[in-house]
């Protein structure tokens, strides 16, 4: 079995938005050279999410709009973590989204369902993250 590894960096100039990132975990795809297998992908970072949806503007406004409901970013003082950072929203929004993705690799391709697309979701952004994709097969 071959495996192969890369990261991918980001630094989105805002607090919270989603990166559709299918073009880059397909392009580590075919440098693997894994014709069949599976591809991990994931958040390094703990509040950054990795997770498939379909790639429609509205979707990604609604689920803006649903997170803000369930860990809404203000008021600061709501949340005990936030003592050194404020940043406990994003926490526990990057908990609701997930942490990763495996999607089979098969002739050396994604192996997708209609419309998923691979997504990197940022909770706390300004800042340099990563993510790890992590190729294994033959």
């Amino acid at each position: 079995m071959k495996s192969y590894r890369k990261e991918l960096w980001f630094n989105l100039k805002t607090r919270r938005g989603f990166v559709n990132i299918t073009p880059e975990v397909e392009k580590c795809v075919r440098a693997s050279g894994i014709k069949e297998g599976l591809v991990l992908v994931n958040a390094m970072h703990i509040t950054a999410s990795v997770f498939i949806n379909d790639d429609e503007s509205g979707l990604h406004a609604d689920f803006e709009r649903w997170l803000e409901k369930l860990a809404p970013e203000k008021p600061y003082s709501q949340y005990a973590h936030n003592t050194y950072e404020d940043n406990a929203d994003a926490h526990l929004k990057r908990t609701i989204m997930g942490r990763e993705v495996v999607v089979a690799v098969t002739e050396g391709k994604l192996d997708f369902g209609p419309w998923e697309q691979i997504f990197y979701g940022e909770f706390d952004g300004k800042r340099r993250k990563r993510v790890l994709v992590k190729v294994i097969g033959e």
